[in-house]
């Protein structure tokens, strides 16, 4: 089976300087970015692609202040509610119609809303990305233990490229977090065939592809390594005629939710 039906969610925002995005950036040039997942669906049910922020995080005054210290990057939620179930209800799906997960990356603002799913499905992610998130260093590059070490969670590791079902397919593009993959997903014909690259944060803004900018963080990489990710991304897109998405532009995303959402209805 292929995916004939594509939901953008907008799961929170973020307030931060543009050069967490674009290398280089002025760092006084602020964006209000969105915070995105992305739910596909089939015949046999929905898979969701990242979950967003852990709120008790964001919420309770002393985590805030462990988790989120730095005033210059300030997590927005959208409502008092749980910001997926919200998005999902929004959007009439229901968490059990989720029949599987597949994180970006463990990123707060990407993992975040695992805790709605730990034991229910399984969760795609590259096994280098886990081994990161477990290791020391991890927290302070805002992926953080408590949102995915949690025995519960069915983890399906891969190590590269891989096939999360049909249709959708993980491409690995480390450099933003050393196991960072973004997805390929390929729409039925029945729906007019088609499909879209979503990069994730291989690519934040439309700059990073459109330009070619380096994102602006990364891990044990240098910047014109985050470069060679975006022009794989481009390449995959031009060659399967597909629409490349970068992860966090506050243009691009809405627009987008709307298109898709007159084209499903």
């Amino acid at each position: 089976m292929t995916i004939d039906r594509i939901v953008l969610l907008t799961v929170g925002w973020e307030d931060l300087p543009k050069s967490v995005s674009v290398h280089g950036a002025s760092g006084a040039e602020r964006l209000r970015e969105p915070t995105p997942a992305v739910l596909v669906g089939d015949s046999e049910g929905w898979i969701l692609l990242d979950t967003g922020f852990n709120t008790a995080l964001v919420r309770d005054v002393a985590l805030r202040r462990r988790f989120y210290p730095d005033a210059d990057y300030v997590p927005i939620l959208p409502d008092e509610d749980e910001p997926l179930l919200s998005a999902l209800d929004r959007v009439g799906v229901a968490l059990d119609d989720v029949r599987a997960v597949a994180l970006s990356h463990l990123h707060a603002d990407h993992a975040g809303g695992l805790k709605h799913v730990a034991g229910r499905v399984p969760v795609h992610l590259q096994r280098r990305e886990l081994e990161f998130g477990l290791s020391p260093r991890a927290e302070a590059d805002t992926a953080f233990r408590v949102d995915f070490d949690d025995p519960r969670i069915d983890w399906r590791l891969a190590e590269g490229d891989a096939q999360v079902a049909s249709g959708v397919t993980a491409v690995a593009t480390p450099g933003h977090t050393p196991g960072h993959q973004s997805f390929v997903v390929e729409l039925s014909d029945r729906v007019g065939g088609g499909g879209y690259v979503f990069a994730f944060d291989a690519a934040d803004l439309r700059d990073n592809i459109e330009r070619e900018l380096a994102i602006g963080s990364f891990v044990d990489v240098t910047p014109e390594d985050t470069v060679t990710q975006i022009r794989r991304l481009k390449a995959i897109a031009a060659e399967r005629g597909f629409a490349l998405v970068p992860g966090h532009d506050p243009v691009v995303w809405p627009q987008l939710s709307r298109e898709l959402g007159a084209r499903f209805g």
